[in-house]
């Protein structure tokens, strides 16, 4: 047996979440059996999504759900060896057994920090990639907007726009997120939504309309930005963070989709398996070069998780949040 700890939801959020929301639990790992491995969690990721699941489906007192990258400490399975990393989905714990079969084997680009694998070459770059390029069906050339661009998924779609010669507009919430985005991602233009109205500022930043709205946020943003969609435009929705938290802003030009024959279509990452070859080619690719930029705000220690989870929703990450549980 291996000490270890998890993280559980011991109450189902009202609202925002709170730190009494969650608890540190201490387990004891078996050793692995017969045809298991025990994985060492290295990295895990917090991510919008987990909130509508503490809400909806995810247990109480048991770890919660979450993807990671994590290496293989001991090997009864002749397909992982130990000192291997793989990529998996067991959720907020510090160590697992696993019979392999959800794992997935990693060989990451010496190249490249570790940590570009939980985001622009993992879930969240396969998100933008796919929900971009296939539902928004993206042509050259157009013009796209893109909600809380400052966030994991937004930058990565922004800048891939850009490289397909688009004018891009970002959506942000702070003053720093925006200088980031016009400076080093290279935006034609970024609004502050909290500062400027968004409304006015969409029309004066895109006044050629909108072919693609990459939607993250819904409500106000989806009601500002309906009206100025181009006929035949598309609006891949990855997610609507206005909702998560109980409330919401009501949106009142649906109507827009239909005179302007607009195609509105959500979307998960894992939708897209048959992209995964060119995604990794591409994004190996941009990041090396350059044309990818991206932010990480990493919390040191696995006991952070909730923090990390709950700072989503205050603005505490710049791009990916990330929790280091060991190196």
């Amino acid at each position: 047996m291996t000490p270890a700890r998890q993280i559980h939801l011991v109450r189902r959020p009202d609202g925002v979440p709170v730190a009494d929301d969650f608890a540190v639990v201490d387990v004891d790992v078996p050793d692995a059996g017969d045809g298991e491995v025990q994985i060492q969690n290295l990295l895990m990721s917090v991510d919008p999504y987990m909130r509508p699941r503490l809400t909806a489906d995810q247990p109480l007192n048991v770890a919660m759900i979450g993807g990671g990258i994590g290496r293989v400490v001991q090997s009864r399975n002749p397909k992982f060896a130990e000192g291997a990393l793989v990529r998996h989905g067991a959720g907020m714990q510090e160590r697992f057994i696993s019979d392999g079969k959800s794992l997935q084997a990693l060989s990451p680009d010496p190249a490249l920090p570790l940590s570009v694998y939980m985001h622009a070459l993992g879930g969240t770059g396969i998100t933008a990639y796919g929900g971009l390029l296939e539902v928004g069906a993206l042509k050259d050339g157009e013009q796209v907007f893109v909600s809380t661009a400052g966030g994991a998924v937004g930058s990565v779609v922004a800048q891939i726009a850009k490289i397909k010669g688009c004018y891009v507009v970002g959506s942000t919430g702070a003053d720093d997120k925006a200088a980031w985005l016009k400076d080093e991602a290279g935006l034609d233009a970024v609004i502050n939504y909290k500062v400027q109205p968004l409304k006015t500022a969409l029309a004066e930043a895109m006044p050629k309309g909108i072919d693609v709205y990459f939607e993250n946020v819904g409500g106000s943003h989806l009601d500002a930005v309906l009206p100025r969609m181009n006929v035949r435009g598309r609006i891949p929705v990855c997610g609507m963070i206005s909702t998560y938290n109980g409330g919401g802003e009501g949106v009142r030009n649906l109507s827009s989709l239909i005179y302007s024959r607009v195609r509105m279509e959500g979307f998960v990452a894992s939708d897209f398996p048959y992209l995964q070859g060119r995604f990794v080619e591409d994004m190996t690719g941009w990041l090396k070069d350059g044309r990818i930029k991206y932010q990480e705000t990493i919390l040191e220690g696995f006991e952070r998780a909730p923090e990390g989870l709950i700072g989503l929703f205050s603005g505490l990450n710049s791009g990916k949040m990330l929790i280091r549980v060991a190196d």
